[in-house]
């Protein structure tokens, strides 16, 4: 078992802070172990709602979860949404002594009304994969292959976590989405999960992903947001500076665990991963996966022009601008795309984030630094704020 202490840390300081802590992300990333986790010792009470003893012990919900004390939690809420009325009613009642951990595999966008019912209530905690500071850095090669689902990366071998995850494929489009209340073929929305997965890493064309399909634009992109709700797919936003240049204003997509990416792929091991023309775009997602898991940023952007002019990652932090490239390359180098860049969006500093083994200046606001070092990212990013 990973220790996943961060986000310990970070569940616990929610909790604390709110009534109603809601754990999201993707099926099978580690939503139940780190709530198990955090009630280990403590007055906790677990209902799982695709549980039929659990959903029975539920048939009347106010008086028997307003009838409890100390932790309870709530196992894939989605699959009952009228359950957020009941716990709004619940936390205003001055005698509560309850706090909720619930936990969902669809973001509130999806799970109508929650955002809603639950305002000033709930405090969110997005979980993902695993990521490079819980799996050290001399697994890079493994996470990037296998993705960050526990079971797939802990597999005993990569032909066993490739079978692991073409099965979390089947049951997340045949199961899971029918769950949410959304009727859309299987086989379609494979086909298209699979055309999303050679897009990977480029700008949203609804028009040709439509034609291609045989579909309109309108239902392309409502399965687009179907898996962005579900957390399998980034719609990675543009940034937008008044610089006289014409800027790109269309999302860039991801598929956001590389595991899946390179399942939809048929790309089974690292030799087919390494001769596959989609190499550098995986790349570039595995990382831009890692910096936003660890950084952490509030928002996130990439920037393009029309002249092409682009910056893979732009946020700002606490009144500064980072940017940050990701090359697939043993000796990266500065390209006048991050010239201007540097210039346009007026950068404080430039990482370039690669897949060798040091870190080192390029010049006085670009430095190199290896992927697997990523972790020291905000370190960095905070000694430029206290400049």
């Amino acid at each position: 078992m990973i220790d996943r202490t961060s986000y310990l840390e970070q569940l616990h300081n929610a909790v604390r802070r709110s009534p109603i802590t809601a754990i999201l992300g993707p099926r099978q990333c580690g939503k139940t172990t780190l709530a198990r986790t955090f009630g280990e010792g403590k007055a906790t009470i677990y209902f799982d709602l695709e549980s039929q003893p659990d959903m029975q012990r539920l048939q009347n919900p106010e008086m028997m979860l307003g009838a409890l004390e100390g932790f309870v939690i709530l196992d894939e809420v989605q699959v009952m949404p009228h359950l957020f009325n009941v716990l709004r009613v619940l936390v205003d009642r001055p005698q509560n002594r309850v706090r909720f951990i619930i936990l969902g595999s669809a973001s509130p966008d999806i799970v109508k009304n929650v955002s809603e019912t639950l305002a000033g209530r709930v405090e969110f905690l997005e979980l993902s994969g695993f990521h490079l500071l819980e799996t050290g850095g001399d697994s890079l090669e493994t996470l990037w292959l296998r993705g960050g689902f526990p079971r797939s990366f802990l597999a005993q071998s990569d032909d066993d976590s490739m079978i692991w995850r073409e099965g979390f494929i089947r049951t997340f489009l045949e199961r899971d989405i029918p769950q949410l209340g959304i009727s859309i073929p299987a086989p379609a929305m494979r086909r298209f999960w699979t055309m999303l997965a050679h897009y990977h890493g480029q700008m949203w064309n609804a028009s040709e992903l439509g034609r291609s399909m045989g579909l309109s634009n309108k239902t392309v992109r409502s399965y687009l947001d179907i898996l962005a709700g579900t957390f399998m797919v980034r719609q990675l936003q543009p940034w937008h500076e008044n610089i006289g240049k014409r800027q790109v204003k269309a999302p860039k997509i991801y598929l956001r665990d590389s595991g899946i990416l390179h399942s939809l792929l048929n790309l089974p091991d690292l030799h087919s991963l390494t001769g596959h023309p989609r190499l550098g775009a995986s790349w570039e997602g595995f990382a831009l996966e890692q910096t936003l898991q660890i950084v952490k940023p509030q928002q996130a952007f990439y920037w393009a022009t029309h002249s092409g002019s682009e910056l893979d990652l732009f946020f700002p932090f606490r009144g500064r601008r980072f940017g940050v490239e990701f090359k697939f390359s043993e000796a990266p180098k500065i390209s006048k795309s991050m010239r201007i860049a540097l210039e346009d969006l007026n950068l404080d500093h430039l990482w370039l984030i690669y897949p060798g083994l040091h870190s080192f200046p390029v010049n006085e606001k670009i430095s190199a630094c290896p992927l697997r070092e990523i972790g020291r990212l905000p370190e960095l990013m905070q000694s430029f704020t206290e400049m």
